[in-house]
């Protein structure tokens, strides 16, 4: 585990950078730098820590990176738009912020000179459409120009190289996260945990695009955590891409909804909505590379992490 170092985490007020900014707060100094579109650091009371600076700012404003980037042991570049339906509502925000982010953050670590490790976030969304057992060596799948559900993807992968390249060329020691459908108590804005386990509460109707049959394979807060932590500690981690997810907790979009609504003792209906635009239809990953070289194992199984979420929201929203 690190101690006493000094942690950037960019887009940090965010779900995943909030639940990653909880583990390291104790014993290290970690400097959020986020533009707070989503501020889920306030809601876990992060924010006032003695041990997390707030640096609100965009990472397209190069200058401003480069500030919030003096005299940080490690970075994770977590900054971009989350979120289909904003992806496909600004789609050209959403390719500025993950490419000249990316850029100006690789630069400033680079020429700052003493950042140890860089872990760039990417997405599992580089599959394509049908990713089964994929592993990280497997081919990408670009989306078709003109569609804006993947430019997400597109510009993600774009990062995953420009990190890959800073390593063999400058020597910066980059690492790329894949992740895979997380979820968990804190969750903030899109997702279809959140969005069903908020509304089965109320037991409002639960929303399934077209038959549901979407497979997605779900990994916990607490496990994607473990992997980003694995990747700032472990020297095998550079210089490499890691799948991050749990393959044992994969189930249909459909049978996610029933599930959940049976956890939450809910009396929501499940109601089936045409969905018209391009969708990732199967998404499941290998992870084997992450056991190997990072010791990396999720511990939490789906129908266990749902119920810690549903009793954190149930609380919440209380």
């Amino acid at each position: 585990m690190l101690r006493g170092a000094t942690i950037l985490i960019t887009g940090g007020a965010g779900f995943i950078g909030t639940a990653l900014t909880g583990r390291l707060v104790e014993g290290n100094r970690v400097r959020v730098f986020d533009i707070l579109r989503r501020n889920a650091l306030r809601t876990a009371g992060l924010d006032r820590h003695p041990n997390v600076e707030l640096v609100v700012g965009d990472v397209r404003d190069a200058a401003a990176v480069r500030a919030a980037m003096r005299g940080v042991d490690h970075v994770v570049h977590m900054a971009s738009i989350a979120g289909v339906d904003t992806v496909m509502r600004d789609p050209v925000l959403t390719m500025e912020v993950s490419l000249e982010g990316t850029l100006h953050a690789l630069r400033a670590a680079r020429d700052g000179g003493t950042v140890r490790r860089f872990i760039d976030f990417s997405t599992s969304e580089v599959f394509g459409s049908y990713a089964f057992r994929v592993r990280e060596a497997d081919v990408t799948s670009l989306g078709a120009v003109g569609e804006a559900r993947w430019t997400y993807a597109v510009s993600k992968l774009a990062t995953e190289h420009l990190a890959h390249n800073y390593w063999k060329q400058y020597g910066l020691p980059t690492v790329s996260i894949r992740p895979f459908n997380v979820y968990g108590p804190g969750q903030v804005g899109e997702g279809a945990v959140h969005a069903f386990v908020t509304r089965a509460l109320r037991d409002e109707p639960l929303l399934v695009h077209n038959e549901g049959d979407q497979i997605r394979s779900w990994c916990y807060i607490d496990d994607i955590v473990d992997g980003i932590l694995a990747c700032l500690e472990r020297d095998e981690a550079v210089g490499q891409a890691f799948n991050i997810g749990n393959p044992r907790s994969t189930v249909t979009i459909y049978q996610l909804a029933r599930l959940i609504v049976r956890l939450a003792g809910s009396r929501s209906e499940i109601r089936f909505v045409p969905w018209n635009h391009p969708d990732v239809e199967l998404r499941i990953p290998d992870v084997r590379k992450a056991e190997r070289l990072l010791g990396f194992r999720a511990r939490v199984d789906l129908e266990d992490g749902l119920t810690r979420t549903i009793e954190w929201y149930r609380s919440t929203l209380a």
